[in-house]
């Protein structure tokens, strides 16, 4: 870091070429065509956004093309909550804008554990195992509107189980297998589930933690569930045991098809996310197709700047929201990276390894990470082959500017650091990055522009 960067407080600005290449600078290019919209600033786009939101939220559905099987007939019915309702009449599937995406050049996924090396899943295998996991929840009788919950970590097939959920138009949420029986009945239990989705266990910190009798307790405590899907994860060639009446996730693969998608009405829900539980039971937040659509749309390809191709990393838990957006980066064609296991075993330099043998293009994190990162001797810039990362975000709490330093003279001079802050109930930001604008030592970048086109937190399902 200069001393020129340290006596203004900015610690680095994006260049001309970068700009000129952002997707932020192509919207606004679009706008100017399309709309005869005219911002020469992200302060001016930003302030558009608040004032005309349905303009905003109409002009992202057409410069996004999004795929519709029935139009809407108005963007925003009212301006009131709870009760308005976005793009009345528009039908649409989630999976569906995933799946457009598809290409030979570059994997759908990437994938690292613990106990398995780096793995790489193409589209098309991608497309055959949703394929064959949709046909197979059909024949068990899930249609629109059912709930499937999963108690799965980081992995492919917790992927591959949502988006076969939202292809039918079905509801999902997960928890992660290190939440205890009882925070997971606390949250399943308010939404009766039709199907659960389950591991044998998982690895963490070199240590292996069977959550069978768990995941038995949470199939007694259900008694809306039909059918458990088990995936022996932990060990290949483990049993059921105490689970009952379940289908191996091999055998629910079993039932080969082309991919189809169940038109839902915009407003209708994709997922169930939960408060923290700090005030009684978790709040169930329930969010739409359209709206986590855009939302993610909106915030991956503008304020990340992630393009087609691209390589998305960010260290989370099935039972964090950062979970959703990542996953969300195969709506914008861009490679999802998933990593299950600790970040810091067998030492602090695990994730930095697999950021250099992944090729990542946006490593993310937490900044209780980061902070953490600040107390050992590794300097990832010097240490690893980063060559293709130009960026690395931070949330979950506040970074603090001594964080910021060390990502600059650790990590690089040239990276772009996006700090961003949100929430569950948005699955999104309010504040975060922009490849506009420079990055100020403990600050965020900018506002986010407007927040999406949302459902309320809502305490049951239809």
């Amino acid at each position: 870091m200069n001393a020129a960067a340290t006596d203004d407080r900015m610690l680095w600005q994006p260049d001309a070429q970068m700009q000129a290449a952002s997707n932020m600078r192509a919207y606004m290019a679009w706008l100017a065509r399309h709309r005869e919209l005219q911002f020469d600033t992200y302060d001016a786009l930003y302030r558009w956004s608040i004032a005309d939101v349905e303009d905003f939220w109409q002009s992202l559905w057409q410069y996004f093309a999004i795929r519709t099987h029935t139009p809407f007939t108005e963007v925003l019915s009212s301006h009131r909550m709870p009760g308005a309702r976005w793009f009345t009449g528009a039908t649409l599937n989630y999976a569906e804008h995933v799946f457009r995406n598809a290409n030979d050049s570059h994997p759908a996924l990437i994938f690292r554990s613990e106990r398995q090396p780096l793995t790489t899943i193409s589209w098309a295998e991608l497309a055959q195992q949703v394929a064959a996991l949709t046909n197979t929840l059909r024949t068990m009788g899930v249609v629109q509107g059912d709930r499937i919950v999963a108690y799965m970590p980081n992995i492919p097939q917790a992927l591959v189980a949502f988006l076969a959920t939202a292809s039918l138009g079905a509801v999902w949420s997960s928890c992660s297998p290190d939440f205890g029986s009882p925070s997971v009945i606390d949250r399943f239990m308010q939404i009766e589930p039709k199907l659960l989705i389950a591991v044998d266990g998982y690895q963490y910190g070199g240590k292996a933690f069977d959550r069978r009798s768990a995941v038995a307790e949470i199939q007694a405590a259900l008694p809306s569930l039909q059918h458990t899907i088990f995936v022996p994860y932990l060990d290949e060639r483990a049993t059921p045991g105490p689970i009952a009446n379940t289908t191996l996730w091999s055998a629910a693969l079993a039932h080969p098809g082309a991919l189809a998608f169940t038109p839902v009405e915009f407003n209708e829900p994709l997922w169930v996310l939960y408060s923290s539980g700090t005030t009684g039971l978790p709040k169930p937040i329930v969010q739409s197709q359209g709206g986590i659509l855009l939302q993610h749309l909106k915030e991956l390809h503008l304020h990340l700047d992630l393009k087609p191709g691209d390589r998305f990393f960010w260290f989370s838990t099935t039972g964090w929201m950062m979970w959703n957006l990542l996953i969300g980066a195969l709506l914008v064609g861009a490679t999802a990276v998933l990593y299950d296991g600790s970040p810091g075993w067998p030492d602090m330099q695990v994730l930095w390894q697999f950021a250099e043998e992944s090729q990542l293009s946006f490593f993310g994190t937490s900044a209780g990470y980061i902070t953490a990162m600040m107390k050992t001797d590794v300097a990832p810039g010097t240490q690893f082959d980063l060559s293709k990362l130009r960026g690395v975000g931070s949330t979950g709490s506040p970074l603090p500017p001594e964080g910021f330093d060390w990502v600059y003279e650790k990590v690089g001079s040239q990276i772009w650091l996006a700090s961003v802050s949100g929430g569950t109930d948005i699955c999104g930001c309010f504040v975060g990055g922009n490849p506009l604008l420079p990055v100020y030592r403990g600050e965020i970048q900018c506002c986010a522009s407007a927040s999406r086109p949302r459902r309320s937190i809502a305490t049951g399902l239809r």
